[in-house]
């Protein structure tokens, strides 16, 4: 590369020849696109733009004719693949694709290549069952993404106001087939998701062919809606058509009448709903108010209750039953005892010396208190005292 400065500019001439010799060192590759216009010139060129599937990007292509008609009749917006070689043009400064060779994508290889990349996200866990989100039971603004002016969005409408009139909409129209679908259903996608009212977002077409509907199993877009946290809808096509946006959205709606009702609930159901739970709820009150009543009646009719008395009159009788029995007992027991007690005093008695005293007989005590038993042992002049039946009496031993 030469060395340029402010004092010492390269002229316009250098740069693009220097351009021009730095893309023609360039070889030859294979690039997929959609061809978005096509012009067939007098002079045996054809030129084309070739655009991106996923975003807003083109390149200008020419070619032969006799490339061209190799795949000709080519349909609207035809998904092919060329073998070309970048071209500069030093003229006007303009970079173009020379066509050497140019191939239809067929349908069993879009089919195929859609399988792959199911099956990459799949493998991703994009459309695992534990990364749906639940959808809103009452949602205040449902976002819209749908074509412009189309039935499915007059369906989405009318349904969901016949089923909640006051529902919301927040609605993009946006392409929904070609070569722009996939950007504008992407930036409609992005702008509801930044929107906090939003609760939940439908995306919505009519039917189609197999091409019509790639632009719904594109990978930037169903990478898009995975990550979004507002819960999305899926409505694509017919209850047969199954593009990628369905497997990885919340929910899939066979049409977009189904995804309408969906959405939002039947007031007239929810109504009866409110009803019957209302109606069971007070069933429920009057059961247990029913149910307590009763109760309490029984309690009432208790005797206790009736005369609150009576727990003291009812024991009244056994006390003095006990009381009764207590004094029998208590009396028998006494006059037990006072028997025994005068037969023992009898048995006391006729066992008292008392009782042989009272015969007539008398006990000698010496002075020291002890019995004299014998005569022999007394001595003359001893002090005695005799014990009579009654009372005491002092004497001397006057003759042994």
């Amino acid at each position: 590369m030469f060395e340029t400065s402010s004092e010492s500019p390269a002229p316009v001439r250098v740069v693009t020849e220097a351009i021009k010799d730095y893309v023609d060192r360039l070889g030859a590759i294979w690039i997929e696109g959609e061809i978005s216009e096509l012009n067939e010139r007098s002079g045996g060129m054809a030129f084309m733009r070739l655009r991106d599937t996923s975003v807003d990007m083109s390149i200008s292509v020419m070619c032969h004719k006799s490339v061209l008609s190799s795949v000709s009749p080519l349909p609207q917006n035809a998904r092919v693949v060329m073998y070309a070689k970048a071209s500069w043009y030093t003229k006007n400064g303009s970079l173009t694709l020379s066509a050497r060779e140019i191939r239809q994508v067929g349908i069993g290889e879009l089919m195929a290549r859609l399988e792959e990349l199911k099956t990459l996200l799949a493998s991703e866990g994009l459309f695992a069952l534990e990364r749906k989100v639940a959808l809103p039971l009452l949602p205040k603004k449902i976002g819209l993404i749908c074509g412009r002016n189309t039935d499915a969005e007059k369906d989405v409408v009318e349904n969901a106001k016949r089923r909640w009139p006051s529902v919301e909409f927040e609605i993009r129209e946006v392409t929904v087939q070609g070569a722009a679908a996939v950007v504008e259903v992407s930036a409609a996608l992005s702008e509801l998701e930044a929107m906090a009212d939003v609760d939940v977002i439908i995306i919505t077409r009519g039917g189609g062919s197999f091409e019509d509907l790639l632009p719904f199993s594109d990978e930037s877009l169903v990478r898009l809606a995975a990550s979004c946290i507002t819960p999305i809808v899926s409505a694509i096509g017919h209850e047969k058509d199954s593009p990628l946006l369905d497997l990885v959205a919340d929910v899939r709606a066979s049409t977009p009448t189904d995804a309408a009702k969906r959405v939002v609930p039947d007031i007239a159901e929810e109504i009866e709903l409110i009803k019957a739970l209302r109606d069971r709820a007070k069933r429920f009150i009057l059961s247990h108010l029913d149910l307590e009543t009763s109760r309490i009646e029984n309690l009432t009719n208790r005797p206790v209750l009736r005369d609150p008395m009576v727990i003291v009159t009812s024991r009244e009788e056994i006390v003095s039953g006990l009381r009764d029995r207590s004094v029998r007992s208590f009396t028998s027991r006494l006059t037990l005892a006072a028997e025994d007690l005068t037969h023992v005093r009898a048995r006391v008695r006729a066992l008292s010396p008392q009782a042989t005293l009272d015969r007539g007989y008398s006990v000698v005590q010496l002075e020291d208190g002890s019995i004299a038993r014998d005569a022999k042992s007394l001595k003359f002049g001893q002090k005695l005292r005799l014990r009579l039946a009654a009372g005491e009496t002092n004497a001397t031993v006057t003759d042994k």
